[in-house]
């Protein structure tokens, strides 16, 4: 569905939009359109990662990851194929 709205914009800004429209091969309308979705799901994607970074969870999947190189490192070691010190 589409709701058709009235919204006032800066010509600066119906200028620099026209022609990124015009660029894409989209009409202004699908344009904004897209802009205001890619927006508002940066804006999501922002808060997220926000909740996740104050959880701590970032930090177990970076411990998680390290702990996976570790056991990595140990197995290439132990098969003959690890770094061998100078």
């Amino acid at each position: 569905m589409t709701a058709k709205v009235t919204l006032s914009f800066a010509d600066e800004t119906i200028e620099e939009a026209r022609r990124y429209a015009e660029r894409d091969g989209l009409s202004l309308s699908a344009w904004m359109d897209q802009a205001a979705r890619e927006k508002a799901l940066r804006e999501l994607f922002t808060a997220h990662a926000d909740v996740v970074r104050r959880a701590g969870i970032d930090r177990l999947e970076k411990n998680a990851l390290d702990d996976e190189r570790e056991v990595e490192l140990v197995r290439l070691e132990l098969s003959g194929r690890g770094r061998r010190a100078a």
